[in-house]
């Protein structure tokens, strides 16, 4: 199955010059979702993975999938002041400003495996601030996937230390 065939360019969304990649035709239907959250865990299966954490918000929706098919908990990485207990933070830089993440400070536990996931790899900036969070944590991570990557904004750079799973790589736009 193709699944860029399930993924919709929108022209200037948010803002003028940006093509914004629409994963809501992926997430209609149902033989694209469970092969995207198939093909995520694929690496994965027999590594040992105990916890899959997803990144607000489009990464919740992938995460639990794919702990679900590793036999993994999920752990949400928010945004600050969503988490109802005691948190650790990790701020990053934007290229207009800066902004947080969070993760609760029991949510991992020291030599605990984890694989990160979230829909889109873009500038790398928040996935990189998310695996701080997880090392700080103690965890150790197996590896970090993505259902879309965005090469031209070189966000791989940033993930370099890590083991990095995609499945669709945009070249230019």
């Amino acid at each position: 199955m193709d699944l860029e065939n399930f993924i919709r360019d929108v022209p200037d969304f948010p803002k003028p010059g940006i093509v914004f990649k629409d994963i809501t035709p992926l997430l209609g239907n149902v033989d694209a979702l469970r092969e995207t959250a198939d093909r995520l865990a694929e690496p994965f299966i027999g590594k040992g993975v105990e916890v899959v954490t997803g990144v607000e918000s489009r990464g919740f929706i992938f995460a639990p999938q794919v702990a679900e098919r590793l036999g993994a908990g999920f752990v949400p990485i928010r945004k600050p002041g969503k988490l109802p207990g005691k948190t650790e933070s990790e701020s990053y830089e934007l290229e207009y400003g800066s902004d947080t993440v969070e993760i609760h400070a029991d949510a991992i536990k020291p030599g605990q495996k984890v694989l990160m996931v979230d829909d889109l790899l873009a500038t790398g900036g928040t996935m990189a601030a998310a695996c701080k969070l997880v090392e700080k944590l103690g965890g150790e991570i197996e590896g970090v996937a993505f259902v879309i990557e965005l090469c031209f904004l070189s966000g791989r750079e940033k993930l370099g230390a890590w083991n990095l799973h995609t499945l669709i790589r945009v070249e230019g736009e």
